[in-house]
């Protein structure tokens, strides 16, 4: 009997070894995760300082265009301008997001010009992502469960066809189609804008205005996206087939649906869901040539005015904020995908 207790007391304590073992590892991996994502954000934000001062141009002759300054105050700015580099650096560093920074181009701050300008962005690639994610998973679960059939042949050219159109191309030839009219087609959608003159975004009639506006630059970037997600989970899911595990729920007697379903199915999700999560990293930056096409009035639209002056100061606002977005991503991701999937953990 003592000999039992001994052995059993020893297997648990070796069990909680193997445990703390267990966590400490992870809590390493998530760590230097996130310590690697806070490393990449401060040179993006030093990168960010320097690239755009780097820029040739007069920042104060862009600033004054088209205005009446008075000299009094452009001497006041060239001077804060003509501070040693490592000042301005110290002082941009203690607060990359100050509000003190005006667009030269709109007369505004910068970070109030991009939030107004966020929503609009958010509304539109966000369920462009969403609405492709959910059409490509199901083609690509369809397509690679008999791969080599018809609908996989099918789906697979029409995928990559709508991939290798240009955005602003597809978006062009669905304005013109359906916005002004072609082929007999009348127009049936709006030429360009998010909502209609006087009407309210609050009420219900603007709401559908709204959706109505979003169709087709919405419709545009989903079928771009679209050969993203079903390709890589055609992929998954061949890749899956030949696996024991597989052979063994059916020797188990279980429908070919349920199999799918239940097994294949969700290991197959892993790279798609990575996908997703590093793709909304993209939703603040927003697609430039769409919301141009489109009159959209998005972050994309924003920045494309901003080249255009160029708008240095707001420039350098939209970079910082599309690179901290897309970094913050890549880390859910790789956070995400370490929780779903145990074997990449350490």
């Amino acid at each position: 009997m003592a000999i039992q207790s001994q052995g059993f007391g020893q297997s648990t304590h070796a069990e909680k070894r193997s445990w703390f073992r267990r966590n400490r590892d992870l809590s390493k991996f998530v760590l230097a995760k996130l310590g690697g994502g806070v490393l990449t954000l401060l040179f993006v934000v030093i990168f960010n300082f320097f690239l755009f001062r780097m820029m040739p141009g007069d920042p104060v002759g862009l600033y004054n265009r088209g205005r009446n300054q008075d000299p009094v105050q452009l001497a006041k700015l060239r001077a804060a301008l003509n501070r040693p580099i490592w000042d301005q650096f110290v002082t941009y560093m203690r607060n990359p997001f100050a509000e003190t920074i005006d667009s030269t181009r709109f007369s505004r701050p910068v970070w109030g010009l991009i939030g107004d300008r966020l929503w609009p962005t958010v509304l539109l690639v966000g369920t462009a992502i969403v609405l492709a994610s959910i059409i490509g998973v199901w083609i690509g679960i369809r397509a690679g469960w008999t791969p080599g059939g018809r609908f996989d042949r099918i789906s697979t050219g029409f995928t990559l066809i709508l991939y290798s159109m240009p955005e602003f191309w597809l978006g062009l030839v669905l304005l013109i189609v359906f916005a002004v009219g072609a082929f007999g087609i009348p127009g049936l959608f709006p030429t360009g804008g998010m909502i209609s003159p006087g009407l309210s975004g609050g009420s219900l009639r603007g709401v559908l205005d709204t959706g109505w506006h979003l169709a087709l630059p919405c419709l545009t970037l989903t079928l771009v996206y679209l050969a993203e997600y079903s390709l890589i989970m055609r992929a998954s899911v061949v890749d899956e087939l030949g696996q024991d595990y597989l052979t063994t729920a059916r020797a188990k007697g279980l429908l070919d649906s349920d199999v799918r379903r239940r097994h294949a199915v969700p290991n197959a999700l892993l790279p798609t869901m990575t996908l997703i999560f590093m793709n909304l990293g993209f939703v603040v930056g927003g697609a430039i040539t769409v919301e141009t096409v489109y009159s959209w009035p998005g972050l994309g639209l924003l920045s494309y005015d901003a080249i255009k002056g160029p708008d240095i100061p707001l420039l350098q606002a939209a970079f910082l904020l599309f690179s901290f977005a897309v970094i913050i991503a890549n880390v859910t991701a790789d956070l995400l995908y370490a929780y779903l999937d145990p074997r990449v953990r350490p």
